[in-house]
């Protein structure tokens, strides 16, 4: 065996036991996960609510084919949406999911999601991307921006 060879073998060795994202921060990972399963758990309830309290006031939601939305307008969109979406459920690809801390301010949280509903009684499901920047706050978090797209 030569010795680039064992060079070869002993450095995938040490790369195959670290984490995929090596900036990652494992227990923020977790925490934005279980906030966002809260948020789209929510989603798919229609529970407008809880809805509100996990986004800012502040939000800025920016959609590649819908055009960028306040929070007002991003509540009305999703009450005429709850309102008319059917069975929509939205589902969170862990596996395509990325989570970095934002020093003194909180969380990017970049991914994909599965977006389900029924269209002539077959299932369609599509997915997409997305960003959100968290916001801690007085140990509460908030999303304060939101970009979804690939539409």
């Amino acid at each position: 065996m030569s010795k680039l060879t064992i060079v070869l073998t002993l450095c995938a060795g040490l790369l195959s036991s670290l984490p995929l994202f090596a900036n990652e921060d494992t227990s923020l990972h977790d925490e934005i996960l279980q906030l966002d399963k809260q948020l789209f758990d929510a989603f798919n309830q229609r529970d407008i609510e809880t809805t509100k309290r996990l986004l800012d006031t502040d939000v800025e939601f920016y959609h590649d084919t819908g055009g960028l939305a306040d929070y007002q307008q991003t509540i009305a969109n999703l009450n005429q949406l709850f309102a008319n979406a059917g069975d929509l459920t939205r589902t969170l690809l862990p596996e395509r999911t990325e989570v970095y801390p934002i020093k003194d301010f909180g969380a990017i949280q970049t991914g994909q999601h599965r977006f389900c509903h029924t269209e002539n009684e077959e299932p369609d499901c599509n997915v997409f991307k997305f960003l959100h920047i968290w916001k801690k706050q007085d140990e509460r978090w908030t999303v304060v921006r939101v970009v979804s797209y690939d539409h």
